[in-house]
């Protein structure tokens, strides 16, 4: 609440006494910037790299700006600037500066490069052209949306035959982006099964998270949904585009130690003409980049960076924080792992 002036915006705080010690925070996303404050008001000296031509990774990059108008990140990071944090935009760490060269000047790296590794799926016919990652799909729409300059190869649903594969939060983004994208149809499947309807008062499962239907605006801006429904190829003509999608419908059912497998229901498939498909079926691991193999930093049996409880690397000096450790989550969850990793960097520092 101290942070809150009259007029209802955050001010900034002075950092503490000026420490000396130089901090090099690798990511600009949720965890990174939250971090990077929390280490500035302690007195560090901050810089975040970003590859991107602008800060903000997921926030400015992935969530669309009807769920997160870009103004509130905008401003944001204006108090950041104000308070001493600098930025390094278009800059890929590893590449353009060497591991060594951070490993030099900086006296701990913090790397929240976030879990940029998509999943895919294998199944015949996804070399077809017009099928593309959800996350390609939304850059390049919140690139235009900023007015920024658009790819050589404009990705966009206008007057398109949409489908969505994946019914989370990302795949409901594509929905929104879609239909704003004035989008001939949209369609969206799902290899879950239909969670429970519930429109009763109270909470069917309390204390637990309860397993029941939701929806997003999205979903009731114009979408059909299909759940059970596994993908089995994608077909087209002689020309490299994909024209159809095909698919067949699953049953769960135990499998190998009790465990729920989807299997195939005889006689169920069926199919969809499609123009443009977009895979928003999760993230595996934080990108294998050159980067990660310079500093020898060590992973996980999911293949994300393997940290301590005080988010410590193999390497000394070396800190990793977000979904780069986790895996897929949140954005208050990379806040959080931003904010607790700063405290334990300001104590090596220390």
């Amino acid at each position: 609440r101290s942070l809150v002036g009259h007029h209802g915006y955050p001010t900034p705080r002075p950092p503490a006494r000026e420490s000396g010690r130089k901090v090099a925070v690798i990511g600009s996303g949720p965890c990174g910037l939250a971090a990077a404050q929390a280490l500035r008001r302690r007195g560090h000296r901050v810089s975040v790299f970003e590859k991107a031509d602008r800060i903000g990774g997921l926030l400015r990059y992935g969530i669309p700006d009807f769920k997160l108008e870009k103004r509130v990140l905008d401003r944001r990071l204006a108090q950041l600037a104000s308070e001493g944090v600098e930025f390094e935009t278009g800059v890929t760490a590893g590449e353009d500066v060497s591991a060594r060269y951070l490993r030099q000047k900086y006296d701990a790296l913090l790397l929240c490069l976030g879990a940029g590794e998509a999943r895919d799926l294998s199944v015949p016919g996804r070399g077809y052209e017009g099928i593309h990652f959800a996350v390609e799909y939304l850059t390049q729409a919140n690139r235009e949306a900023a007015g920024e300059p658009a790819a050589e190869q404009a990705l966009t649903a206008g007057n398109k035959r949409v489908l969505v594969i994946g019914g989370g939060d990302t795949g409901a983004d594509c929905i929104g982006t879609a239909v704003r994208q004035k989008a001939r149809s949209v369609h969206q499947v799902e290899i879950l099964s239909r969670p429970l309807l519930w429109d009763k008062p109270g909470n069917p499962e309390w204390p637990r998270w309860p397993n029941i239907l939701r929806s997003s605006s999205s979903h009731e801006e114009g979408c059909t949904c299909d759940w059970a429904v596994s993908v089995t190829q994608f077909s087209g003509g002689y020309d490299p585009w994909v024209q159809k999608a095909h698919f067949t419908r699953v049953e769960w059912k135990p499998g190998r130690g009790g465990r729920l497998e989807p299997v195939e229901v005889p006689g169920s498939e069926f199919a969809l003409e499609v123009d443009l498909v977009l895979i928003a079926i999760g993230f595996l691991h934080v990108e294998h980049c050159r980067l990660l193999q310079d500093l020898r930093v060590s992973l996980d049996e999911r293949g994300n960076i393997a940290v301590d409880s005080e988010y410590r690397s193999s390497q000394e000096g070396i800190f990793a924080a977000g979904d780069a450790c986790t895996g897929a989550s949140l954005v208050v969850s990379a806040i959080a792992h931003g904010l607790q990793a700063a405290v334990s960097v300001a104590e090596y520092l220390a």
